[in-house]
């Protein structure tokens, strides 16, 4: 609680430097309020917020995964001076609006019962909206900004619906209640209806296919930091709000669930490699990209073992920063050249080596290259599916095997042609340039050291 705390005050105090004509400071005042609120999260818990653990508690595990959003949050601010360079005028908003989603994720990591679930998805869903329409004068991003606003309204009728239907039969809101009816009562009609309703709302909120639809238009239309932000910080919360959900309140049924996923998981494999493959455009290749990971995300569900919640922070943790690593090129390119298709990319590693390089590492990191971190992560997830869904784990590396093709043709456009496409005398910033190094470093030595993600963030109080 007191994390969250410090970072919803960093959110108000980034959206009034803004109100005093002071907005180049937002972004120094949001990542100073994150590295104190970093710090603050490997302290113990205040005993004053214990009367609230009926509705939020920070635990373990929240701990884990609020310190993982907040890193690639502050990534994401050292990223924002130049990728906001034309937002100068509302440039405090967006930070603002970036930690109060924030506030939203934290919210769900250690939601307690249905309607903190929907509080925290509302939290972290409304600033979007926002945030993937902020280029005004650009009808794509306008377009994206309604078409996430209509289809977030209907996921969260979903969600409300099966809200009330599991109150409605359960009489209760609290998520170890719940397990605890359906675990006597199985073949409760009301309850498998709004778990039903409610899944589909959860695979909205992290793209699984049918699902996913809104997210290819979203990702690109939106402004390139928003779009990695959404790609990282809003997946991690999510995806783990979904596996509260299903692992905590619907264990008792967990027969009934197990085949709808599975199907979930198959369909996002299959539809968004494939649609992968057959882009032109960089940026929306990369929102396939997204969705194909959530498929992969999608098997932690399968084989659950006391390593699951590890696991899951693992991958996550390793995909957000192949994310930053990759997006940060685009963000570069898609200034220079005002557009994302994979002729804008060609020759970037005559004119900016580290740029293509920290690219390079972090598409391979997401095909699950060895000695990557994105190869440790799903050897993980695999491994853990295998107990109980083969099928669906030989499926995951046929996808894998096939998005190799769309990140090598990124990749190829980087480094094999003779001539630079780069006509300009820009540079790279400094800042730029240590978070690519960080960054390369950071999915080489997980891929190597796995360990150390244990070190930095699971070693618990």
């Amino acid at each position: 609680m007191s994390v969250l705390i410090i970072v919803f005050l960093t959110a108000v105090a980034a959206l009034f430097s803004g109100v005093f004509n002071q907005g180049k400071w937002s972004r120094y005042i949001g990542i100073a309020g994150l590295l104190i609120a970093l710090y603050v999260s490997y302290l113990p818990e205040a005993q004053f917020f214990s009367q609230y653990r009926a509705m939020f508690e920070y635990g373990v595990n929240t701990a884990l995964f609020t310190k993982i959003s907040i890193v690639i949050t502050l990534l994401l601010f050292f990223l924002g001076g130049f990728a906001f360079s034309n937002h100068r005028s509302h440039q405090s908003e967006l930070y603002a609006l970036m930690l109060f989603a924030l506030c939203g994720g934290i919210v769900l990591f250690g939601y307690q019962n249905l309607v903190t679930l929907f509080i925290g998805i509302e939290i972290l869903s409304i600033p979007l909206y926002v945030m993937a329409g902020a280029n005004k004068t650009d009808l794509r991003s306008n377009e994206a900004s309604i078409k996430y606003f209509l289809m977030g309204c209907f996921a969260t009728g979903f969600l409300l619906f099966g809200i009330t239907l599991i109150y409605g039969t359960s009489g209760t809101f609290d998520l170890y209640a719940i397990h605890s009816f359906a675990a006597k009562n199985p073949k409760d009609l009301m309850l498998i209806l709004g778990m039903i309703l409610m899944i589909g709302a959860m695979a909205f909120k992290v793209a699984l296919a049918p699902f996913h639809m809104w997210s290819p238009d979203v990702y690109q239309g939106s402004p390139s930091l928003i779009t990695t932000f959404m790609m990282s910080v809003v997946k991690i919360s999510g995806f783990y709000a979904f596996f509260r959900l299903m692992t905590i309140g619907f264990t008792g049924v967990y027969s009934e669930w197990f085949n709808i996923v599975g199907v979930l998981v198959i369909i996002t494999l299959f539809l968004a490699n494939a649609m992968g493959l057959a882009q032109s455009n960089a940026k929306r290749m990369l929102a396939y990209s997204s969705v194909s990971h959530a498929g992969y995300v999608g098997l932690i569900f399968f084989g659950l073992n006391n390593l699951s919640t590890y696991n899951l922070a693992f991958y996550l943790f390793a995909y957000s920063i192949a994310s930053v690593g990759v997006m940060m090129s685009l963000i570069w390119v898609e200034k220079l050249k005002r557009e994302t298709s994979y002729n804008a990319f060609k020759g970037l590693a005559k004119s900016e080596p580290l740029l293509a390089t920290v690219a390079a590492v972090s598409m391979l990191s997401m095909a699950g290259i060895p000695l990557t971190a994105g190869f440790m992560g799903k050897f993980a997830l695999f491994s853990q599916a295998m107990n109980g869904a083969a099928f669906l784990v030989l499926i995951a590396i046929l996808g894998s095997a096939i998005s190799i093709a769309y990140y090598l043709r990124l990749i190829i456009a980087m480094f094999f042609f003779k001539e630079s496409s780069f006509k300009t005398s820009e540079k790279v910033t400094l800042t730029y340039n240590i978070l690519a190094v960080f960054i390369i470093v950071a999915i080489v030595a997980l891929g190597v050291f796995p360990d150390l993600f244990a070190m930095q963030f699971a070693s618990m109080k």
